[in-house]
Formats: C-alpha cells, sequence, structure tokens
C-alpha cells in the first residue's frame, strides 16, 4: 500500500512513521470497553474461553478469504488458516460441555481493508444453549446498555419491509431480471454472477442491493436488527416460516448508524446438511478460481452433539466505533494492516 493510501486510512498525514494510529485516550476507552464486557458475561455466568487462532481446516464461504500460514510440524510442512471466526473451534465445545461461553480474540479476513475493515480485527462471540434468537437478541440488547451507559431500544425490521421501503420491491417474489433492472436504474455498479446457479444468481443481486441502497439506511435512529432473511442467506443457520409463509432463516443482524455490527444464527445442528452447504460453497468457490477451503471435520462431528443453541459474533472494534462516534477502524485500532 502507499503512502499515500496510509495517510488516507490514518487520517494524519503528521504522524511519525512508528506511532500508532489510536491515541492513549482511544486506548483507555478500549480497555474499558473489553473489561465492561468481561463483568457483563462475569455476572451471567457465561465462561470466557479461549480456542486456537490456527486451524488444518478452514471458512468454505465464498464471499471470505481466509489467510494461509505455512507452519511445519516434527520438519513436515503443513498449510493452516488463520480464523476467520473462532465459530467452529466454540462449537466444538459447546458439544462436550453444552454450558454458555464467550470469547473475545482476532480474527482474520484476507484482503478487506478500508474505513470500516481490516485483514485483523477482534470479534466477541458468544453461544447460547437452549437461548431462542428472541432471548439472544434481549441480552444484545441488556449488553449494548451495560457499555453504553444508557438505556437501549432495539428496533424489529423484516428484511423483506426493508427492501421494499429503501429498494421498492418485494425480495422473495421479484425476478433476477426486475433486481438487476433496479440496480441499473440506482447506478449500482453490476457484477458479473455468471456460473452461479439461478437461485445464487438471484441472491447476489439481493445483497448488492440491499448493501448499497438498504443499509446505509438502517440503526440511525433506534440499533436495527434485520430478521427473517431470504433462506440463501442461511449459511450456519436453520430455516423457518415466517408470518407469511415463507421460509426464511432463522438469523439477526445488528446495525447501528448504517454499520452492520453483529450477526446471529439460530444455530444448525444437522451435520449432513452442513456438510452439503459446505461443499456447495467449495463448488462456487472453484468455479471462481479459489482455492477449495477444507472443510472442518471436527465440526461435522461435534454437530451431532451439538445442543440446540443461539450464537452471535459481535465486531468489537465496530462496536467501538459507534459507541464514541468514530468514523474509521484506525482510529480505535492501534496499527491497521497497512501500517502493522
Amino acid at each position: 500500500m502507499t503512502a499515500q493510501n496510509s495517510e488516507f486510512l490514518n487520517g494524519n498525514s503528521k504522524l511519525p512513521s512508528f506511532a500508532p494510529t489510536m491515541t492513549l485516550a482511544m486506548a483507555k476507552r478500549r480497555a474499558t470497553l473489553l473489561a465492561d464486557i468481561r463483568a457483563f458475561f462475569a455476572e451471567k455466568e457465561v465462561l470466557e474461553v479461549q480456542t486456537p487462532l490456527l486451524s488444518r481446516s478452514a471458512n468454505t464461504d465464498t464471499f471470505l478469504q481466509s489467510v494461509r500460514s505455512d507452519v511445519h510440524y516434527q520438519d513436515k510442512p503443513l498449510n493452516y488458516y488463520l480464523q476467520t471466526s473462532p465459530e467452529f473451534a466454540m462449537k466444538r465445545l459447546l458439544a462436550s460441555w453444552r454450558a454458555p461461553i464467550f470469547q473475545i480474540c482476532p480474527v482474520f479476513r484476507d484482503n478487506e481493508i478500508g474505513r470500516r475493515h481490516n485483514i485483523e480485527f477482534t470479534m466477541l462471540e458468544w453461544y447460547r444453549p437452549d437461548f431462542s434468537l428472541n432471548q439472544l437478541a434481549e441480552e444484545l440488547r441488556l449488553l449494548l446498555e451495560a457499555v453504553s451507559k444508557r438505556p437501549v431500544v432495539l428496533n424489529h425490521y423484516r428484511y423483506i419491509d426493508a427492501f421494499l421501503d429503501f429498494v421498492g420491491i418485494h425480495p422473495l417474489t421479484a425476478s433476477t431480471a426486475a433486481l438487476q433492472a433496479i440496480a441499473a436504474d440506482k447506478g449500482v455498479a453490476s457484477v458479473d454472477f455468471s456460473g452461479l446457479d439461478s437461485e445464487d444468481i438471484r441472491q447476489g443481486w439481493l445483497d448488492l442491493l440491499f448493501s448499497h441502497l438498504v443499509e446505509p439506511n438502517l440503526g440511525h435512529e433506534l440499533p436495527t436488527l434485520i430478521i427473517d432473511y431470504p433462506k440463501a442467506t442461511a449459511a450456519l443457520a436453520k430455516t423457518a416460516l415466517d408470518k407469511d409463509g415463507n421460509e426464511v432463516a432463522r438469523r439477526f443482524e445488528l446495525y447501528i448508524n448504517g454499520i452492520e455490527i453483529a450477526n446471529a444464527y439460530d444455530e444448525l445442528a444437522d451435520s449432513a446438511l452442513l456438510r452439503e452447504r459446505f461443499e456447495a460453497d467449495n463448488a462456487r468457490r472453484r468455479y471462481h478460481g479459489l482455492p477449495v477451503m477444507p472443510i472442518d471435520e471436527h465440526l461435522l462431528a461435534a454437530s451431532e452433539n451439538l445442543p440446540n443453541c443461539s450464537g452471535i459474533a459481535v465486531g468489537f472494534d465496530r462496536l467501538l466505533m459507534v459507541l464514541i462516534g468514530a468514523t474509521s477502524l484506525s482510529e480505535v485500532i492501534p496499527f491497521p494492516s497497512d501500517l502493522a
């Protein structure tokens, strides 16, 4: 990355080359947030855990690129991957312990850098056995109150309704051609989805329209939970019928000031279906010339013993950003990837 880009990200061209982009005062605010989160979960008797950053397996998601690490074991070269999330390892703990757990840890996603992205960032993730998504949403609300020191009300907003309000078309019934026409009319950059099956192409246009036309409008008055996502976005979540009889993903995402902060699932524990989804991901990766990711066989084995549970991942750095009104991650982390 050029020095000019570094100055753009850091927002301060007068900093010496060795200096952190985060101030000492911000470091203290960050430490307070960490302490507040740990105190919140300690009071609720949720166990803090630590799982490996490195794994022989990796996330198969087509749109998440893992960072590979070449290591040696007994002088034998091996490929490991830095975690994109602690999810897989934490579910292995859940399958054995069946206890509520949380973790605050570094995670890594290749080729992600910008005002709201960094290759390395910090994630808060927790899992609650026998919690419904509604119970998890309430616990998230309480956590937001604990760290912001003020009352919090969450707005629950169906994906369908948000799409109708900001795009003007029903996302579950609109044709792919209609979605593409809306994108062209709204000036949304065209993307080549060729090679995907028809449903993936359709979901690709939905994702593009949502990110450009819906997300920026979310969570400005109240923190907003988007619920009842299309089935195609289920990933590792269960599916269910919504009030209109549509099959939707059992998940929600939290938005504050137009920024995605958290992603929660009613966790899927069907190993055969998970394998099917992972293999479909890898097929898409293969088509797009992306490396095929090794599937986590440990996770698949653990899934048969996974209790009914809900889990959530919170972008810790982004949460700090919205709490203090920062406009760039470089304000809340000491050394962005271009300066690490």
